[in-house]
C-alpha cells in the first residue's frame, strides 16, 4: 500500500481532479426528435445515452448501468410500463431511478403511471428547466431553483 511521504512526493502528485464524473442518463423514446431534443438539453451536464425502444434500453442497461432513466410511457411493441417492469424485475437494474415521460394527460393514465411508483413523471412537452430540475431532484435530492 502506498502512503503519502512529503519528502518524496512532488506537488504535482498531490493535485487531484475534483470534477466529478458526469452522471449517465439513459433516454428511452421511440421519437427521434424527442431523443435529440433531450440530449441537447442534458449533454452539457450529463453523459446522455439514447435508446429508441424498450428492448434496446434493456440491452444498453446491461452494457452500461445508468444513474437515471428517462422513459417514454407510450411506445410500440415494448411500452414504458413493460420496460419499467423488466428493469424492476432484474436485481442488477432494480435500483435505477426511472422518470416517465408521457404525452397523455388524462387522469386515469396518470394514475396508471403513478401506480408503478417511478421516481417521477413529466408531461410532454416539457420545459427544459423543468426537466433539468426534475433530474437534479431525483439524482441529488435538490429542489428546483427558480
Amino acid at each position: 500500500m502506498d502512503f503519502f511521504n512529503p519528502t518524496t512526493s512532488s506537488v504535482d502528485d498531490l493535485v487531484f481532479d475534483y470534477e466529478e464524473e458526469k452522471k449517465v442518463i439513459l433516454v428511452v423514446d421511440d421519437n427521434a426528435t424527442t431523443l435529440r431534443g433531450i440530449k441537447k438539453i442534458l449533454e452539457k451536464q450529463y453523459e446522455v445515452v439514447l435508446a429508441n425502444s424498450g428492448t434496446k434500453a434493456i440491452a444498453q442497461i446491461s452494457r452500461q448501468k445508468p444513474d437515471l432513466i428517462l422513459l417514454d410511457y407510450e411506445m410500440p411493441v415494448c411500452d414504458g410500463k413493460q420496460t419499467f417492469e423488466m428493469i424492476r424485475s432484474d436485481e442488477e437494474m432494480a435500483d435505477i431511478p426511472v422518470v416517465f415521460l408521457t404525452g397523455v394527460n388524462d387522469k386515469s393514465h396518470i394514475h396508471a403511471v403513478l401506480r408503478l411508483k417511478p421516481a417521477g413523471y413529466m408531461l410532454k412537452p416539457y420545459e427544459p428547466e423543468k426537466l433539468l430540475s426534475t433530474i437534479r431532484k431525483v439524482l441529488y435530492g435538490e429542489e428546483s431553483v427558480e
